[in-house]
């Protein structure tokens, strides 16, 4: 018998695929099934290092978290990570597998299907439930040969679907009936049923449009889910999250700290950020390209980013180096992760083109270090202590490239095996590679205080994250139609 799997797709993108999947895997799991998430191809710049020792897209990571299993390469296949308009690079399997312009990719994703498979079998055999989640539309039908992130894998796959609507953006009734419209014979029938997300207010008010649905496609309706206030506690897939402020992104007034962060257009691992956000006497700010940096800033951060030397020109062409002189010249700090980190120093220089086309650039010359871009990725979880605070500090590193100079004779970081960053000789400017640095309660709160002599953290940030995702599956559990799901998921 064939353990039970079920695939959720959307009418769009941002439609809550990945919070409802991450909801559900708690849910099932605490009632004691061995859940596993999986998402055939995913494109985000936001992405977790695995145990297995590559990467996968940040939702699939959290979607572990809530079934209570370590995260694997096998969850998220195929991760594609923005590296231009047109471009991306292309990691399968945890690894990189190459760079690939859009219409590139498209011919080349029939020949990804037996690695997808293969991933999903490995999680199929070693659970009682597989949570599918899909990318973008079923109805996108440009994007319909060989495809792998939908109704292709669910084809290819013998999957059922559950399609997922967002009633906030408008239009719900309009794109679950237009999505059955814009579906093949075989793919419609695949569909047993659909979610509406999202929903603010009475819900009886909407009884005639859910009628509506079902009367226009046949789809069962298992749920209409409203709005989860507490979404955005929780790391968000993609940049798109940083675009509105109901997602939580926006600035507190009145906080002891305020953090500036550049919105860079190819930003990577911005959840770097999230447990700053999640302090209550911390405003985080992230700045879009033709606002200056705020001159009130204690702390500017700069990001990763997925292409360091497109961004860091942009920077200069936006003006923030100004800005981030001035901020420097008022005692300011500043702090640079990964991507960040290498814009802090004299100059990035890429020989081999591993962003795209061979350069080099200018740094910011905040640090005395130059970073020179190379093949080789460094994937790795790592632990150890920031030589400032003697804080313990956990994390991951992600990236290409290796960084030298005179300031990394005074490392930021102490980690398992070697040290990590530099620091300037004043100690006002710093960076390191290690991603996911603030989640470490204790670093965090004594980081703080450096800014702040008199700031006291009282935030347990993974104690609540994991109370959020038990909310989030209470709320879906009150909601959705959980035993039908499971039922459907079953019958396959």
């Amino acid at each position: 018998m064939k353990p039970a799997a079920i695939m959720f797709q959307g009418t769009g993108s941002d439609v809550g695929k990945s919070l409802i999947v991450a909801g559900l895997c708690r849910a099932f799991a605490r009632k004691g099934k061995r859940v596993r998430p999986f998402k055939p191809q995913n494109m985000s710049n936001n992405a977790a290092v695995t145990a297995d020792g590559g990467e996968i897209g940040r939702a699939q990571a959290l979607q572990a978290r809530a079934c209570g299993v370590a995260p694997s390469i096998h969850m998220n296949p195929v991760l594609l990570k923005p590296q231009s308009e047109v471009g991306a690079q292309v990691i399968v399997q945890g690894k990189i597998f190459g760079n690939a312009k859009a219409a590139d990719y498209h011919r080349l994703k029939p020949q990804l299907l037996d690695k997808v498979l293969e991933s999903y079998r490995t999680l199929d055999a070693e659970a009682d439930l597989v949570l599918v989640e899909g990318a973008g539309s079923p109805a996108e039908i440009n994007l319909r040969a060989g495809d792998i992130a939908n109704m292709g894998f669910a084809i290819a796959a013998d999957l059922p679907v559950v399609l997922i609507g967002d009633i906030d953006r408008g239009g719900v009734i309009a794109s679950l009936v237009g999505t059955k419209a814009l579906l093949a014979a075989e793919e419609a029938t695949r569909v047993k049923g659909f979610l509406i997300n999202k929903f603010r207010g009475d819900l009886a008010l909407f009884a005639d449009g859910v009628k509506s649905i079902v009367e226009r496609t046949g789809f069962a309706s298992l749920g209409v889910i409203p709005w989860f206030e507490r979404a955005g506690d929780l790391p968000a897939e993609d940049g798109v999250a940083l675009d509105g402020a109901h997602h939580g992104y926006a600035a507190r007034n009145g906080a002891a700290i305020k953090v500036v962060v550049p919105h860079l257009s190819r930003i990577s691992n911005f959840d770097d950020l999230d447990p700053l956000r999640a302090e209550p006497g911390v405003s985080v700010e992230f700045v879009a390209e033709g606002r200056a940096l705020p001159g009130d800033a204690d702390l500017v951060v700069l990001p990763g980013s997925k292409a360091t030397i497109a961004d860091l020109a942009a920077f200069k062409a936006n003006g923030w180096d100004i800005d981030l002189k001035a901020h420097r010249r008022r005692g300011g700090k500043v702090l640079g992760l990964c991507g960040g980190y290498q814009m802090l120093g004299n100059a990035v220089t890429d020989p081999d083109g591993i962003e795209g086309e061979t350069a080099a650039i200018e740094g910011l010359g905040l640090l005395d270090v130059a970073t020179r871009l190379t093949p080789e990725k460094t994937l790795i979880e790592a632990t150890g202590t920031d030589r400032t605070t003697g804080a313990p500090v956990r994390g991951y590193e992600m990236h290409v490239g290796r960084t030298e100079g005179a300031d990394c004779a005074r490392p930021m970081l102490e980690l398992a095996g070697h040290a990590d960053g530099a620091v300037s000789v004043d100690g006002n400017v710093m960076g390191c590679y290690l991603h996911g640095i603030f989640a470490s309660d204790e670093f965090r709160g004594a980081f703080l205080k450096t800014l702040r002599p008199d700031f006291r953290s009282e935030l347990a940030f993974d104690a609540r994250v994991d109370a959020t995702l038990d909310a989030l599956a209470d709320h879906l559990e009150r909601h959705v139609d959980v035993a039908r799901i499971w039922e459907i998921a079953n019958a396959r």
